[in-house]
């Protein structure tokens, strides 16, 4: 089941989900635009983008390692600002992170949440798209989200830090999950925490 808005505030208030810092404001203000749709809350874009160095002599072969692993060495990283955002060329993949960290506690005593980061339409329509084959943020997950971005788009995206990229659309989990955590979690870089 997908949570409301409403309900998504309810799980911040008991624990049940964590996001660092919390979207703000919770409810429509004359001056600032809210970042809670009817069912899912929009996360901004951080200040890091990463991306595979051009021209590697590289087959990329996931069986003979974590992907941290491989992109460490063979990939370069760029702070953006607002002065200087990241511009997105048609037909390039690069990797993001959320400016906020998320938690999906697993909980014995309360029911157990999970997500999917869903693209914004407007960026959308321009061609972007944003971590578009592996949406699940799974129960028990602890970080920044890594958000593989890729322009589909006939013109260049200029990416900002602090943009609203992404939508986090939030769903109950049932049952107790066993935990199993990915080679991912607690990551800070958009590659992965390299081992």
């Amino acid at each position: 089941m997908i949570l409301s808005n409403a309900a998504i505030h309810d799980a911040l208030d008991a624990g049940q989900l964590i996001i660092r810092p919390e979207p703000q404001p919770r409810v429509p203000t004359e001056h600032r635009e809210c970042p809670y749709q009817t069912s899912a809350v929009d996360l901004r874009l951080g200040a890091e983008i990463s991306y595979f160095r051009e021209g590697l002599p590289l087959d990329i072969n996931l069986r003979q390692g974590g992907f941290a692993r491989l992109f460490g060495p063979n990939s370069q990283t760029q702070q953006i600002t607002e002065e200087q955002p990241f511009v997105l060329r048609p037909n390039r993949l690069v990797l993001g992170r959320t400016l906020e960290f998320v938690e999906f506690p697993i909980l014995q005593d309360q029911t157990c949440l999970a997500a999917r980061v869903e693209g914004k339409s407007s960026y959308a329509r321009c061609g972007l798209l944003v971590h578009f084959t592996a949406p699940t943020i799974h129960a028990g997950f602890a970080g920044h989200i890594t958000l593989e971005l890729i322009n589909l788009g006939p013109c260049n995206i200029s990416l900002y830090p602090g943009a609203p990229i992404c939508q986090l659309i939030v769903e109950t989990v049932a049952g107790v999950p066993i935990r199993n955590d990915s080679q991912f979690q607690g990551q800070s870089r958009p590659g992965g925490n390299v081992p």
